[in-house]
């Protein structure tokens, strides 16, 4: 989302970005300030006073009822919160965010508003602001909204109220964009008449997030294998990928010394950092493995500099590609994956020259990957780094987004040629861009 306002403004566009506060960001999986540094200066910023009332924790808060029977408290809110907007925390937003896109529209008017999901309420602003004001919009689903992308399968049907909305929000809608192909083939086979508007825009990664050169491990420092990203995946999950990384260590010599280093937040609200994850991660330390917590983005590519190799532990299966695929490929360092096979990163790692493959989450399976990891590591050539980058550089966030914003331009033009032109900032119509979701 941040560069995507950034290539609106790069167009010639003025950007407006409707968020809600960073308070309330931080009561749920924390924010990264080092992300706004990268925000052009010249975008807007609207932050709204919306919070989840279910992530507060100060007890001093708490209503009688919630004290007592907090669980029930819970149900009853998330059933007040789905007579608004049939959305389970975030439904009640759907007033003061409509508010927001028509006050924005009357001091300053937009040619268009691109919706990111989640949460899915955004979709009430764009919807308000297309009926009073004849507004277009866009929708950005990232993953789908009737897809469930973990178990692929249907989230919801069409006849249902869900159903309802996203018939009607797709059926007036500029364009979709989606992350990947398998999701892109669901709204198309859903949505026939609809299928010439759904663009897939991958993630990508900043460039500023790849050490860039070639890697020379230090032997007898010991290899270092590393995971950056959330820690959303099972416990089991976790337990499986460290007994095949306990199983390799004690096989292969060059592992015998050998670190895991595991960086991201684990779990969110009150819960973070206090899973069973952690746990796991605790009693595994006398296996090397070491969580160093989450880091910036400003450290990132010191991070992966440090690193040897890299371990991409993914949910779900060919509807889900994650964002963290695109960076671990430009690092330039040997991949092990720790998903399952029929995986869309899989497709995205297809022709890396330094990848160990999908093994699935098999045990054996996945020690021979890391064994296989450890030797790329120490062997690989500069020109097989050099491949190995080249493969990711097709990925930058920025050239797969100024295609995209681009794109969505032309097609907006096409459809109000009067209104928008692409043929530079001097011919451009005032306008401006609302976007839901984090301002970072």
């Amino acid at each position: 989302m941040r560069e995507t306002a950034n290539q609106f403004i790069n167009t010639g566009w003025d950007v407006t970005v409707v968020t809600i506060a960073q308070e309330s960001w931080e009561l749920d999986s924390g924010i990264d300030l080092t992300l706004l540094e990268q925000v052009d200066p010249r975008v807007k910023v609207v932050e709204l006073p919306l919070s989840r009332e279910d992530l507060e924790t100060d007890i001093r808060l708490f209503d009688e009822e919630r004290a007592l029977n907090p669980a029930k408290w819970v149900t009853e809110l998330r059933k007040r919160q789905a007579k608004t907007f049939p959305e389970a925390s975030f439904g009640e937003w759907r007033e003061v965010l409509e508010q927001a896109a028509l006050d924005i529209h009357r001091e300053h008017p937009a040619d268009l508003l691109l919706a990111s999901c989640v949460p899915y309420v955004n979709l009430a602003a764009a919807w308000r602001l297309w009926e009073e004001a004849r507004v277009p919009y866009a929708v950005d689903f990232r993953d789908g909204w009737s897809i469930d992308v973990i178990d692929g399968t249907e989230a919801f049907s069409k006849d249902s109220e869900l159903g309802r909305w996203e018939q009607k929000i797709l059926d007036n809608a500029v364009s979709l964009w989606v992350v990947n192909d398998p999701i892109a083939e669901h709204y198309r086979a859903r949505y026939p008449d609809f299928a010439d508007r759904v663009r897939v825009v991958r993630n990508g990664y900043d460039a500023d997030s790849s050490p860039g050169h070639a890697h020379k491990p230090d032997l007898a420092a010991g290899l270092t294998f590393g995971y950056l990203g959330t820690v959303n995946f099972t416990a089991t999950h976790l337990e499986t990928v460290l007994d095949a990384w306990r199983a390799a260590r004690e096989r292969e010599p060059l592992l015998a010394n050998a670190r895991f280093e595991v960086r991201g937040h684990i779990g969110n609200g009150a819960g973070r950092g206090a899973t069973r994850h952690a746990e796991i991660l605790k009693e595994a330390e006398a296996d090397g493995v070491r969580f160093g917590g989450p880091a910036s983005k400003a450290e990132v590519a010191e991070i992966y500099a440090r690193w040897d190799a890299m371990v991409l532990i993914l949910i779900g299966g060919r509807f889900v590609t994650s964002g963290k695929v695109y960076e671990y490929m430009a690092t330039g360092l040997p991949i092990v994956s720790a998903h399952v096979v029929e995986h869309d990163a899989s497709n995205v790692l297809r022709g890396h020259p330094l990848w160990t493959g999908a093994v699935g989450l098999d045990v054996e399976a996945m020690t021979e990957a890391f064994v296989r990891a450890a030797h790329l590591a120490i062997d690989t050539s500069d020109e097989a780094h050099a491949e190995a980058m080249a493969h990711a550089d097709q990925y930058t966030r920025e050239s797969l987004m100024t295609v995209a914003v681009r794109e969505l331009v032309d097609r907006l033009a096409a459809d109000k040629p009067e209104r928008v032109s692409v043929e530079g900032a001097s011919a451009l119509p005032e306008k401006s861009i609302v976007t839901g979701g984090p301002a970072s």
